[in-house]
Protein backbone atom coordinates (compact mmCIF):
# COMPACT_ATOMS: atom_id res chain seq x y z
CA UNK A 1 0.00 0.00 0.00
CA UNK A 2 1.23 3.49 -0.89
CA UNK A 3 0.91 6.22 1.73
CA UNK A 4 0.79 9.98 1.49
CA UNK A 5 2.72 11.93 4.12
CA UNK A 6 0.87 14.82 5.78
CA UNK A 7 2.93 17.24 7.89
CA UNK A 8 2.08 20.47 9.66
CA UNK A 9 4.64 22.52 11.58
CA UNK A 10 4.23 24.72 14.65
CA UNK A 11 7.14 27.15 14.90
CA UNK A 12 7.82 29.17 18.04
CA UNK A 13 9.91 32.28 17.35
CA UNK A 14 11.13 34.22 20.38
CA UNK A 15 10.92 37.96 19.83
CA UNK A 16 14.03 40.17 20.05
CA UNK A 17 12.49 42.55 22.55
CA UNK A 18 14.53 43.88 25.46
CA UNK A 19 11.75 43.12 27.94
CA UNK A 20 9.21 40.34 28.33
CA UNK A 21 5.72 40.34 26.88
CA UNK A 22 3.77 41.21 30.05
CA UNK A 23 6.41 42.66 32.40
CA UNK A 24 9.59 44.74 32.31
CA UNK A 25 12.05 41.92 33.08
CA UNK A 26 14.97 41.56 30.66
CA UNK A 27 14.98 38.81 28.06
CA UNK A 28 18.80 38.52 28.08
CA UNK A 29 19.91 34.92 27.54
CA UNK A 30 22.41 33.13 29.76
CA UNK A 31 21.93 34.95 33.05
CA UNK A 32 21.94 32.97 36.37
CA UNK A 33 18.76 30.91 36.93
CA UNK A 34 15.72 32.79 38.20
CA UNK A 35 17.30 36.26 38.00
CA UNK A 36 15.25 37.53 35.02
CA UNK A 37 12.09 37.39 37.12
CA UNK A 38 9.55 39.54 38.95
CA UNK A 39 6.17 38.95 40.68
CA UNK A 40 4.39 39.05 37.27
CA UNK A 41 6.40 36.33 35.51
CA UNK A 42 6.60 34.32 38.76
CA UNK A 43 2.79 34.22 38.82
CA UNK A 44 2.35 35.83 42.23
CA UNK A 45 -1.27 36.41 43.34
CA UNK A 46 -2.78 39.82 42.56
CA UNK A 47 -0.28 40.93 39.89
CA UNK A 48 -1.48 42.36 36.57
CA UNK A 49 0.16 41.86 33.15
CA UNK A 50 0.81 44.81 30.81
CA UNK A 51 1.23 44.09 27.09
CA UNK A 52 4.53 44.97 25.34
CA UNK A 53 3.57 47.00 22.24
CA UNK A 54 6.70 45.92 20.33
CA UNK A 55 5.46 42.30 20.36
CA UNK A 56 2.30 43.41 18.54
CA UNK A 57 4.36 45.32 15.95
CA UNK A 58 6.57 42.26 15.41
CA UNK A 59 3.49 40.12 14.81
CA UNK A 60 2.11 42.61 12.30
CA UNK A 61 5.47 42.61 10.46
CA UNK A 62 5.49 38.82 10.22
CA UNK A 63 1.85 38.73 9.15
CA UNK A 64 2.46 41.19 6.33
CA UNK A 65 5.62 39.36 5.24
CA UNK A 66 3.70 36.07 4.98
CA UNK A 67 0.63 37.48 3.19
CA UNK A 68 -1.68 37.06 6.20
CA UNK A 69 -4.87 38.86 7.07
CA UNK A 70 -4.28 41.04 10.15
CA UNK A 71 -7.01 40.66 12.77
CA UNK A 72 -8.25 44.09 13.83
CA UNK A 73 -9.51 43.09 17.30
CA UNK A 74 -7.24 40.78 19.26
CA UNK A 75 -8.15 38.99 22.47
CA UNK A 76 -5.75 37.13 24.76
CA UNK A 77 -6.82 33.82 26.31
CA UNK A 78 -5.69 31.62 29.17
CA UNK A 79 -4.45 28.18 28.17
CA UNK A 80 -4.83 26.09 31.32
CA UNK A 81 -2.50 23.25 32.16
CA UNK A 82 -0.32 22.20 35.08
CA UNK A 83 3.42 21.84 34.71
CA UNK A 84 6.28 22.74 37.09
CA UNK A 85 7.69 25.41 34.73
CA UNK A 86 4.34 27.24 34.51
CA UNK A 87 3.91 29.02 37.86
CA UNK A 88 0.54 30.63 37.07
CA UNK A 89 -1.05 27.32 36.13
CA UNK A 90 -1.95 28.79 32.73
CA UNK A 91 -0.20 30.31 29.72
CA UNK A 92 -1.39 33.61 28.24
CA UNK A 93 -1.90 32.99 24.54
CA UNK A 94 -4.46 33.62 21.79
CA UNK A 95 -7.14 31.15 20.80
CA UNK A 96 -10.07 32.00 18.53
CA UNK A 97 -8.84 35.49 17.60
CA UNK A 98 -5.16 35.22 16.56
CA UNK A 99 -3.43 38.33 15.25
CA UNK A 100 -2.66 36.84 11.79
CA UNK A 101 -4.55 34.29 9.68
CA UNK A 102 -4.67 32.67 6.23
CA UNK A 103 -1.17 33.45 4.95
CA UNK A 104 1.32 31.45 2.92
CA UNK A 105 5.00 31.01 2.05
CA UNK A 106 6.50 29.55 -1.10
CA UNK A 107 9.24 26.92 -0.90
CA UNK A 108 11.37 25.15 -3.49
CA UNK A 109 12.47 21.50 -3.28
CA UNK A 110 14.28 19.67 -6.09
CA UNK A 111 13.58 22.53 -8.48
CA UNK A 112 9.83 22.47 -7.85
CA UNK A 113 7.98 25.32 -6.14
CA UNK A 114 5.17 24.68 -3.67
CA UNK A 115 2.94 26.99 -1.64
CA UNK A 116 2.48 26.15 2.04
CA UNK A 117 -0.52 27.73 3.74
CA UNK A 118 -0.35 29.35 7.18
CA UNK A 119 -3.34 28.73 9.42
CA UNK A 120 -2.45 31.38 11.97
CA UNK A 121 0.22 33.37 13.77
CA UNK A 122 -0.49 34.29 17.36
CA UNK A 123 1.22 36.00 20.30
CA UNK A 124 1.89 34.19 23.56
CA UNK A 125 4.26 33.97 26.50
CA UNK A 126 6.87 31.26 26.92
CA UNK A 127 7.01 28.90 29.88
CA UNK A 128 10.08 28.39 32.09
CA UNK A 129 12.60 25.62 31.67
CA UNK A 130 13.12 22.35 33.54
CA UNK A 131 16.73 21.32 34.12
CA UNK A 132 17.22 17.64 34.90
CA UNK A 133 20.11 16.47 37.09
CA UNK A 134 22.17 13.74 35.39
CA UNK A 135 23.58 12.45 38.70
CA UNK A 136 20.40 12.02 40.76
CA UNK A 137 16.64 11.94 40.15
CA UNK A 138 16.05 15.65 40.63
CA UNK A 139 14.79 18.42 38.39
CA UNK A 140 15.18 22.17 38.82
CA UNK A 141 13.06 25.01 37.48
CA UNK A 142 14.57 28.08 35.82
CA UNK A 143 11.92 30.75 35.25
CA UNK A 144 14.16 33.21 33.38
CA UNK A 145 12.37 32.26 30.16
CA UNK A 146 8.86 32.51 31.66
CA UNK A 147 6.85 35.35 30.07
CA UNK A 148 9.35 35.74 27.19
CA UNK A 149 7.42 36.85 24.07
CA UNK A 150 6.75 34.26 21.38
CA UNK A 151 5.04 34.21 18.03
CA UNK A 152 3.64 30.79 17.19
CA UNK A 153 3.42 30.17 13.44
CA UNK A 154 1.09 27.30 12.54
CA UNK A 155 1.13 25.88 9.03
CA UNK A 156 -1.67 24.12 7.22
CA UNK A 157 -1.11 20.35 6.80
CA UNK A 158 0.25 21.07 3.30
CA UNK A 159 3.75 19.66 3.69
CA UNK A 160 4.25 16.32 1.93
CA UNK A 161 7.80 15.24 2.81
CA UNK A 162 10.51 15.73 5.43
CA UNK A 163 12.53 17.61 2.78
CA UNK A 164 9.66 20.06 2.29
CA UNK A 165 9.40 20.46 6.07
CA UNK A 166 13.08 21.45 6.28
CA UNK A 167 12.70 23.87 3.35
CA UNK A 168 9.60 25.44 4.93
CA UNK A 169 11.37 25.83 8.29
CA UNK A 170 14.36 27.49 6.62
CA UNK A 171 12.05 29.91 4.81
CA UNK A 172 10.28 30.92 8.05
CA UNK A 173 13.68 31.24 9.75
CA UNK A 174 14.90 33.51 6.94
CA UNK A 175 11.79 35.71 7.12
CA UNK A 176 11.92 36.30 10.90
CA UNK A 177 15.66 37.04 10.82
CA UNK A 178 15.34 39.39 7.81
CA UNK A 179 12.57 41.21 9.71
CA UNK A 180 14.98 41.34 12.69
CA UNK A 181 12.23 40.23 15.08
CA UNK A 182 13.97 36.98 16.12
CA UNK A 183 17.66 36.03 16.29
CA UNK A 184 16.84 32.53 14.97
CA UNK A 185 19.20 30.75 17.37
CA UNK A 186 17.92 27.16 17.50
CA UNK A 187 20.59 26.02 19.99
CA UNK A 188 19.45 28.62 22.54
CA UNK A 189 15.80 27.79 21.90
CA UNK A 190 14.78 31.14 20.42
CA UNK A 191 13.58 29.38 17.25
CA UNK A 192 11.86 26.06 17.93
CA UNK A 193 9.68 23.69 15.99
CA UNK A 194 7.09 21.01 16.75
CA UNK A 195 5.88 18.80 13.93
CA UNK A 196 2.54 17.03 13.50
CA UNK A 197 2.75 14.09 11.13
CA UNK A 198 0.39 11.42 9.88
CA UNK A 199 0.13 8.97 6.99
CA UNK A 200 -2.92 8.11 4.92
CA UNK A 201 -3.49 5.78 1.95
CA UNK A 202 -2.96 7.60 -1.34
CA UNK A 203 -6.31 8.93 -2.55
CA UNK A 204 -7.92 9.01 0.90
CA UNK A 205 -9.34 12.43 1.87
CA UNK A 206 -9.54 11.88 5.62
CA UNK A 207 -6.38 12.55 7.62
CA UNK A 208 -4.69 9.73 9.49
CA UNK A 209 -3.97 9.68 13.23
CA UNK A 210 -1.17 12.13 13.93
CA UNK A 211 1.73 12.22 16.31
CA UNK A 212 3.59 15.32 17.46
CA UNK A 213 7.39 15.49 17.42
CA UNK A 214 9.31 17.71 19.84
CA UNK A 215 12.94 18.41 20.83
CA UNK A 216 14.27 19.18 17.34
CA UNK A 217 16.91 21.91 17.56
CA UNK A 218 18.25 22.05 14.01
CA UNK A 219 17.00 21.88 10.42
CA UNK A 220 18.84 18.59 10.04
CA UNK A 221 17.21 17.09 13.15
CA UNK A 222 13.75 18.13 11.97
CA UNK A 223 14.26 16.29 8.69
CA UNK A 224 15.82 13.23 10.34
CA UNK A 225 13.10 12.99 13.01
CA UNK A 226 10.34 13.19 10.39
CA UNK A 227 12.05 10.59 8.19
CA UNK A 228 12.25 8.24 11.16
CA UNK A 229 8.60 8.83 12.10
CA UNK A 230 7.47 8.19 8.51
CA UNK A 231 9.22 4.80 8.59
CA UNK A 232 7.83 3.99 12.04
CA UNK A 233 4.23 4.83 11.13
CA UNK A 234 4.44 3.06 7.76
CA UNK A 235 5.72 -0.14 9.39
CA UNK A 236 2.88 -0.11 11.94
CA UNK A 237 0.20 0.49 9.28
CA UNK A 238 1.57 -2.18 6.94
CA UNK A 239 1.48 -4.66 9.83
CA UNK A 240 -2.20 -3.88 10.36
CA UNK A 241 -1.63 -1.85 13.55
CA UNK A 242 -3.05 1.52 14.57
CA UNK A 243 -1.16 4.74 15.24
CA UNK A 244 -1.51 6.06 18.80
CA UNK A 245 -2.05 9.81 19.02
CA UNK A 246 0.78 10.98 21.27
CA UNK A 247 3.63 13.43 21.73
CA UNK A 248 7.08 12.05 20.90
CA UNK A 249 10.56 13.29 21.75
CA UNK A 250 13.37 13.04 19.20
CA UNK A 251 16.61 11.60 20.58
CA UNK A 252 19.44 12.88 18.31
CA UNK A 253 21.97 10.50 19.87
CA UNK A 254 19.90 7.35 19.31
CA UNK A 255 18.37 8.74 16.10
CA UNK A 256 14.89 7.67 17.15
CA UNK A 257 11.72 8.95 18.79
CA UNK A 258 10.35 8.05 22.21
CA UNK A 259 6.91 8.54 23.76
CA UNK A 260 6.49 11.58 26.01
CA UNK A 261 2.74 11.78 26.74
CA UNK A 262 -0.70 11.49 25.18
CA UNK A 263 -1.50 14.21 22.64
CA UNK A 264 -3.78 16.96 23.93
CA UNK A 265 -6.64 18.61 22.07
CA UNK A 266 -7.79 22.24 22.36
CA UNK A 267 -10.63 21.39 24.75
CA UNK A 268 -8.14 19.89 27.21
CA UNK A 269 -6.75 23.36 27.84
CA UNK A 270 -10.11 24.98 28.76
CA UNK A 271 -9.33 28.23 26.94
CA UNK A 272 -11.18 31.36 28.06
CA UNK A 273 -10.53 35.12 27.57
CA UNK A 274 -7.99 36.54 29.99
CA UNK A 275 -9.87 38.98 32.26
CA UNK A 276 -6.67 40.92 33.09
CA UNK A 277 -5.94 42.01 29.52
CA UNK A 278 -8.13 44.29 27.42
CA UNK A 279 -8.61 43.57 23.69
CA UNK A 280 -5.96 45.05 21.37
CA UNK A 281 -7.44 47.00 18.44
CA UNK A 282 -5.17 47.42 15.41
CA UNK A 283 -6.26 50.23 13.07
CA UNK A 284 -5.42 50.76 9.39
CA UNK A 285 -2.93 53.53 10.17
CA UNK A 286 -0.89 51.23 12.41
CA UNK A 287 -0.75 48.51 9.75
CA UNK A 288 0.19 51.03 7.03
CA UNK A 289 2.99 52.45 9.17
CA UNK A 290 4.45 48.99 9.82
CA UNK A 291 4.14 48.01 6.15
CA UNK A 292 5.93 51.19 5.02
CA UNK A 293 8.92 50.30 7.19
CA UNK A 294 9.29 46.63 6.23
CA UNK A 295 12.86 45.71 5.25
CA UNK A 296 13.85 43.87 2.08
CA UNK A 297 12.66 40.26 2.43
CA UNK A 298 14.46 37.07 1.26
CA UNK A 299 12.55 36.68 -2.02
CA UNK A 300 13.02 40.36 -2.89
CA UNK A 301 16.75 40.13 -2.21
CA UNK A 302 17.00 36.94 -4.29
CA UNK A 303 15.40 38.66 -7.29
CA UNK A 304 17.70 41.68 -6.88
CA UNK A 305 20.81 39.47 -6.72
CA UNK A 306 19.75 37.79 -9.95
CA UNK A 307 18.55 40.87 -11.86
CA UNK A 308 21.06 43.48 -10.70
CA UNK A 309 24.15 41.39 -9.92
CA UNK A 310 23.76 38.67 -12.57
CA UNK A 311 23.88 35.75 -10.14
CA UNK A 312 22.31 32.40 -11.06
CA UNK A 313 19.29 30.98 -9.26
CA UNK A 314 21.34 28.54 -7.17
CA UNK A 315 23.90 31.16 -6.14
CA UNK A 316 21.24 33.72 -5.23
CA UNK A 317 19.17 31.15 -3.33
CA UNK A 318 22.11 30.03 -1.18
CA UNK A 319 23.38 33.54 -0.48
CA UNK A 320 19.95 34.92 0.49
CA UNK A 321 18.92 31.87 2.53
CA UNK A 322 20.43 33.44 5.64
CA UNK A 323 20.36 37.18 6.25
CA UNK A 324 23.81 37.28 7.87
CA UNK A 325 25.36 35.52 4.84
CA UNK A 326 23.66 37.90 2.39
CA UNK A 327 24.83 40.87 4.48
CA UNK A 328 28.41 39.49 4.47
CA UNK A 329 28.32 39.10 0.69
CA UNK A 330 27.04 42.64 0.11
CA UNK A 331 29.54 44.13 2.57
CA UNK A 332 32.40 42.45 0.66
CA UNK A 333 30.86 43.52 -2.66
CA UNK A 334 31.12 47.15 -1.54
CA UNK A 335 34.94 46.82 -1.87
CA UNK A 336 35.07 44.35 -4.79
CA UNK A 337 33.00 44.72 -7.94
CA UNK A 338 32.90 41.18 -9.38
CA UNK A 339 29.74 39.64 -7.88
CA UNK A 340 30.09 36.26 -9.66
CA UNK A 341 33.68 35.66 -8.51
CA UNK A 342 32.89 36.80 -4.98
CA UNK A 343 29.76 34.60 -4.78
CA UNK A 344 31.74 31.59 -6.00
CA UNK A 345 34.50 32.15 -3.41
CA UNK A 346 31.99 32.51 -0.57
CA UNK A 347 30.04 29.42 -1.64
CA UNK A 348 33.18 27.28 -1.90
CA UNK A 349 35.86 28.51 0.49
CA UNK A 350 33.88 30.46 3.11
CA UNK A 351 31.03 27.97 3.40
CA UNK A 352 33.49 25.05 3.41
CA UNK A 353 35.01 26.44 6.59
CA UNK A 354 31.59 27.18 8.09
CA UNK A 355 30.45 23.60 7.51
CA UNK A 356 33.74 22.03 8.54
CA UNK A 357 35.22 21.08 11.85
CA UNK A 358 35.48 24.70 12.93
CA UNK A 359 31.68 24.91 13.10
CA UNK A 360 31.69 28.68 12.55
CA UNK A 361 28.70 30.81 11.68
CA UNK A 362 29.04 33.81 9.38
CA UNK A 363 28.30 36.30 12.17
CA UNK A 364 31.55 35.21 13.90
CA UNK A 365 33.61 34.49 10.79
CA UNK A 366 37.20 35.67 11.44
CA UNK A 367 37.76 37.01 7.92
CA UNK A 368 35.94 40.32 7.60
CA UNK A 369 34.11 41.19 4.36
CA UNK A 370 36.64 43.97 3.71
CA UNK A 371 39.59 41.60 4.11
CA UNK A 372 37.99 39.01 1.82
CA UNK A 373 37.50 41.74 -0.80
CA UNK A 374 41.21 42.65 -0.54
CA UNK A 375 42.18 39.00 -1.04
CA UNK A 376 40.00 38.76 -4.15
CA UNK A 377 41.51 41.96 -5.54
CA UNK A 378 45.03 40.56 -5.05
CA UNK A 379 44.10 37.54 -7.19
CA UNK A 380 42.71 39.77 -9.96
CA UNK A 381 45.80 41.99 -9.96
CA UNK A 382 48.11 38.98 -10.22
CA UNK A 383 49.72 39.75 -6.85
CA UNK A 384 49.06 36.14 -5.80
CA UNK A 385 47.81 33.07 -7.64
CA UNK A 386 44.47 31.42 -6.97
CA UNK A 387 46.26 28.48 -5.36
CA UNK A 388 48.32 30.70 -3.06
CA UNK A 389 45.15 32.66 -2.24
CA UNK A 390 43.65 29.55 -0.63
CA UNK A 391 46.75 29.17 1.55
CA UNK A 392 46.53 32.85 2.51
CA UNK A 393 42.82 32.47 3.27
CA UNK A 394 43.48 29.60 5.69
CA UNK A 395 46.09 31.72 7.46
CA UNK A 396 43.63 34.64 7.62
CA UNK A 397 41.12 32.38 9.35
CA UNK A 398 43.53 31.13 12.00
CA UNK A 399 45.63 34.25 12.59
CA UNK A 400 43.12 37.02 11.97
CA UNK A 401 45.71 38.91 9.88
CA UNK A 402 44.84 40.57 6.58
CA UNK A 403 45.99 39.21 3.22
CA UNK A 404 48.66 41.90 2.61
CA UNK A 405 50.41 41.15 5.90
CA UNK A 406 50.40 37.37 5.35
CA UNK A 407 51.67 37.60 1.77
CA UNK A 408 54.56 39.88 2.82
CA UNK A 409 55.44 37.91 5.97
CA UNK A 410 55.55 34.59 4.13
CA UNK A 411 57.01 35.91 0.86
CA UNK A 412 54.08 34.61 -1.21
CA UNK A 413 54.08 37.28 -3.93
CA UNK A 414 53.33 35.77 -7.32
CA UNK A 415 56.30 35.54 -9.69
CA UNK A 416 55.40 37.47 -12.84
CA UNK A 417 58.88 38.18 -14.11
CA UNK A 418 58.87 36.77 -17.68
CA UNK A 419 62.59 36.09 -17.75
CA UNK A 420 62.53 34.19 -14.46
CA UNK A 421 59.56 32.05 -15.50
CA UNK A 422 61.03 31.43 -18.98
CA UNK A 423 64.22 30.01 -17.40
CA UNK A 424 62.11 27.59 -15.31
CA UNK A 425 60.04 26.61 -18.37
CA UNK A 426 63.15 25.82 -20.42
CA UNK A 427 64.68 23.78 -17.60
CA UNK A 428 61.47 21.72 -17.21
CA UNK A 429 61.22 21.02 -20.95
CA UNK A 430 64.89 20.01 -21.07
CA UNK A 431 64.40 17.62 -18.13
CA UNK A 432 61.33 15.94 -19.66
CA UNK A 433 62.03 15.07 -23.34
CA UNK A 434 59.57 12.17 -23.32
CA UNK A 435 56.64 14.45 -22.40
CA UNK A 436 57.82 17.03 -24.96
CA UNK A 437 57.65 14.33 -27.67
CA UNK A 438 54.14 13.34 -26.52
CA UNK A 439 53.01 16.95 -26.86
CA UNK A 440 54.45 17.13 -30.40
CA UNK A 441 52.49 13.96 -31.24
CA UNK A 442 49.26 15.76 -30.35
CA UNK A 443 48.82 14.72 -26.73
CA UNK A 444 48.11 18.28 -25.56
CA UNK A 445 46.88 17.18 -22.10
CA UNK A 446 50.54 16.83 -21.13
CA UNK A 447 50.53 20.62 -20.79
CA UNK A 448 48.98 20.09 -17.35
CA UNK A 449 52.03 18.05 -16.36
CA UNK A 450 54.39 20.85 -17.41
CA UNK A 451 52.46 23.53 -15.52
CA UNK A 452 52.30 21.26 -12.47
CA UNK A 453 56.08 20.85 -12.54
CA UNK A 454 56.50 24.61 -12.78
CA UNK A 455 54.22 25.20 -9.80
CA UNK A 456 56.21 22.64 -7.85
CA UNK A 457 59.52 24.32 -8.68
CA UNK A 458 58.16 27.82 -7.97
CA UNK A 459 56.32 26.65 -4.83
CA UNK A 460 53.04 27.76 -6.36
CA UNK A 461 54.16 31.34 -6.89
CA UNK A 462 54.55 31.41 -10.69
CA UNK A 463 51.92 33.31 -12.67
CA UNK A 464 49.92 30.42 -14.23
CA UNK A 465 48.67 32.43 -17.22
CA UNK A 466 52.16 33.55 -18.12
CA UNK A 467 53.43 29.99 -17.59
CA UNK A 468 50.91 28.57 -20.06
CA UNK A 469 51.83 31.17 -22.66
CA UNK A 470 55.57 30.54 -22.30
CA UNK A 471 55.18 26.73 -22.44
CA UNK A 472 53.11 27.09 -25.64
CA UNK A 473 55.73 29.45 -27.07
CA UNK A 474 58.67 27.14 -26.31
CA UNK A 475 56.90 23.96 -27.43
CA UNK A 476 55.94 25.63 -30.68
CA UNK A 477 59.54 26.24 -31.64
Amino acid sequence: MEFEIVIGLEVHAQMKTKSKIFCSCTTEFGRPPNTNTCPVCLGMPGVLPVLNKEVVESAIKLGLATHCQITRKNVFARKNYFYPDLPKGYQISQFDLPICEHGHVDIEVDGKSRRIGLTRIHMEEDAGKLIHDDREPKSYVDLNRACTPLLEIVSEPDIRSPQEAAAYLKKIHAIVTYLDICDGNMQEGSFRCDANISLRPVGQAALGTRTELKNMNSFRNVQKALEYEVRRQRDILLDGGAIVQQTLLWDPDKQMTGAMRGKEEAHDYRYFPDPDLVPVVIDEEWIARVEANLPELPNQRLVRFMDDLGLGTEEATILTGERALADYFEAALADYDNAKKLANWIMTEVMRVMKGEEGMDIAHFPVTPANLAKLMAMIDKGTISGKIAKTVFEEMIHSGKDADTIVKDKNLLQVSDEGEILKMVQDILAANPEQVQQFKEGKTKVMGFFVGQLMKVSKGKANPQMANELFSQELGK
